[in-house]
This record gives C-alpha cells, sequence and structure tokens, in this order.
C-alpha cells in the first residue's frame, strides 16, 4: 500500500523542491514546533542541509531576535517562516536599508535576499496551524499554478478594476502597469516564494495622493469576512465600514472590530513617528510610513479549494469566493509601512477594465469566471 504523502514532505519536496546539499532555514516559534521540526526531518531525509532556530512569536510590529537577523545574513538557499504570527522587524535594514543596483530599497534581509537580489526562496506562514496544515497544503498544484495563471493574465495592460459585493464594497482601483503575483505553490526557483496554504492572485493599486483628487483607490470597503488587526486576526461580527479617497483611508465605522483597526493603524502612525525621531528610520521617512498606514496596499483573490474562513488570515485569504485589501505596506515597493493588515470580502465581483476599452469579469458574487 502507498504511504500518503504528509503536508511536511509536500512543502519540502513539491513546494520548494529543495536540492541535495542545499543550505534551508527554518525560522519558527514554540508554539510552531512540531511543524517546524517535520519540516526539518524532511529537510534532512532529502538530503538538504537544515538549521533550526526558535525565537519568542513575534507581533506586527515587533523586531525580530539578532540571531534571525544574522541566520539571514548567511543566505541561505531557502527560508521557512513557520511563525506562530509574524517573522519580525529588521530594525538595522529598517534604519539603513539595502539597496540594489537598480536603486530599489529594502528595510527588511528577508525582502533583500527574496526580491532585491533574488538569490533565496521562500515560505512564510503567519498564523499556521496543525490542523490548517493537515486540511490545505496536499492539495493538486498543478490545477492551482494553471488557475494563478489563467487568472493574473487577465490584469495584464489593465486601467483599473471595480470591486463591488453584497456587503456594500463597491470601490474603483488604478492598475496601469502593476504586475499580478502568484501564490501558486511553485516556489522552486530562486526569487519566489509565497504562503503555505498557498493559493492566491494578488496585486498593488497604483499609489493615491491625498492631495490629487481621484488618484489612487476610491469607494467604500466593507469587510465581512475576517481582518488583521494588531494583536491578532479575527471573524468579524459587525461588518467595518472602510471609506477610502484618493488611494488611502479616510474613516473607519463599525463595532468593536472597527475600533481595533483605527486603533492599529493610529499606533502605527505614532510609532513611524517616533522611530524616525529615534534614528531608527532615514530621516524624512517617518511622515511617509505614517501616510502609508492607510493607503490601500494590497487587492488579492482566494484560489485555494481547502481553505475556509476561520479567523486565520494566513487561511482566510485563500478562500474560495473571497478577495481581500490590505491596509498599509505594498508588494512593489513605493508605500513602506510598518502594517499590512489584509481584510476578507465575502462573494465579490472583480470588473477588470482595460486600456483598449474593453472589459472582463473575473469573479461574479465570488465565482471564478476563468
Amino acid at each position: 500500500m502507498k504511504k500518503e504523502k504528509t503536508p511536511a514532505f509536500t512543502v519540502i519536496n513539491t513546494v520548494c523542491k529543495l536540492k541535495k546539499s542545499e543550505k534551508i532555514l527554518i525560522v519558527s516559534n514554540p508554539e510552531s514546533a512540531a511543524i517546524a521540526q517535520d519540516l526539518y526531518s524532511e529537510s534532512l531525509a532529502c538530503g538538504g542541509e537544515p538549521t533550526l532556530i526558535f525565537q519568542p512569536a513575534k507581533k506586527a510590529m515587533d523586531a525580530a531576535e539578532p540571531a534571525v537577523i544574522g541566520a539571514l545574513k548567511s543566505e541561505p538557499d531557502v527560508f521557512l517562516s513557520i511563525s506562530h504570527f509574524k517573522l519580525g522587524k529588521d530594525p538595522e535594514a529598517a534604519a539603513n536599508p539595502y539597496t540594489t543596483q537598480d536603486g530599489q530599497t529594502y528595510d527588511h534581509i528577508f525582502d533583500y535576499l527574496l526580491n532585491g537580489k533574488k538569490t533565496m526562496r521562500a515560505v512564510w506562514t503567519p498564523g499556521l496551524t496543525q490542523d490548517m496544515f493537515d486540511r490545505t497544503v496536499n492539495i493538486d498544484y498543478e490545477l492551482l499554478e494553471k488557475r494563478c495563471s489563467s487568472l493574473g493574465k487577465k490584469f495584464n495592460n489593465a486601467s483599473y478594476a471595480k470591486i463591488t459585493a453584497p456587503g456594500g464594497t463597491n470601490i474603483t482601483i488604478p492598475l496601469d502597469n502593476r504586475e499580478a503575483f502568484f501564490d501558486n505553490g511553485n516556489f522552486s526557483k530562486a526569487g519566489s516564494g509565497g504562503n503555505i496554504p498557498a493559493g492566491e492572485v494578488f496585486l498593488s493599486p497604483v499609489v493615491g495622493n491625498p492631495k490629487v483628487e481621484n488618484s489612487g483607490c476610491n469607494g467604500k470597503i466593507i469587510f465581512d469576512g475576517s481582518m488583521t488587526f494588531g494583536d491578532g486576526d479575527s471573524i468579524i461580527d459587525t461588518p467595518i465600514d472602510v471609506t477610502v479617497k484618493n488611494g488611502f483611508v479616510t474613516t473607519i465605522k463599525g463595532g468593536e472590530e472597527a475600533k481595533r483597526l483605527l486603533k492599529t493603524i493610529q499606533e502605527a502612525e505614532i510609532k513611524a513617528l517616533k522611530m524616525e525621531k529615534d534614528g531608527k528610520l532615514p530621516k524624512g521617512q517617518g511622515e511617509i510610513y505614517k501616510q502609508n498606514a492607510r493607503n490601500i496596499g494590497e487587492l488579492g483573490i482566494g484560489l485555494n479549494p481547502s481553505a475556509i474562513i476561520s479567523g486565520n488570515m494566513l487561511e482566510d485569504e485563500k478562500a474560495f469566493r473571497t478577495c481581500h485589501f490590505a491596509i498599509g505596506q505594498n508588494y512593489d515597493g513605493d508605500a513602506p509601512s510598518l502594517i499590512h493588515l489584509d481584510g476578507v470580502i465575502k462573494n465579490p465581483t472583480i470588473e477588470i477594465f482595460y486600456k483598449n476599452g474593453t472589459s472582463y469579469k473575473a469573479l461574479d458574487e465570488g465565482v471564478l469566471q476563468i
């Protein structure tokens, strides 16, 4: 009888395609120790050279332990962040960012190696639980890759997209020259990476300007699935009503969840200014980080058939029949922030409008149209 593949085997051999003698760094917390140790064992079994480091669980604005940053500086071939919540920030790089030959700057060694030098491939799993690991990892990755590719191509040459939903969301986002990213579970090439569980297509709207009318995203977002806050993720009981003007959040209404979201944003604004004052951000960056704490940094579409809305954003944002927006830092590197807060919307309709005047409905009340 053929032995069933474990989720750890799938991550190491199917997702990362770890090769013999490759160096793999695994960083985890005591809360995720069992998963991390399984990944360590599978790395050894396939001939890799793993290193496993534990650090205390980190919240959204906490710094990673110096030993973790030091281990990343060794430039592993593969990096797995099996975190209870977050990997943690890189204070040294925040104060003195890494710069590539083309002038791109990175405020974390992780981003520099993955997206700047493109010498490392990576998996990051903020909030991964054993139940989620067991349910969502062993999926059809060939089918997922095809879906991601097909949907991602629909954003080529897009001018803007309009997102509506039964809960009241109605927002327009500019997409000129923005490229879609895939979290398709194929992280076998240097410079590639994403979440486990995998399964989304995502991109960053064009950044607005508070002083320029009709720039950036404009409209209303009603978060009615789940939300990331400074103190963790939660299923939303009372929908959060967010008004966006010229690319930035202007008002937040609702119940207790709305208050938590506003508190998280305000804390990030205050901390950004303090970090510049304390020399932990370059001069002039405090105001930029503060402003971008209200930026609309991402639109993502969930494509993992085994994912559900569970109150854990790592899984929730991958669920079928959903999309999500993030408030804060984006993925194109032109909106740095201390936060990236994802919020899920149920059963959205997403229509993409192209520069040639045509349009395409990618989702119709949550149903994928590819």
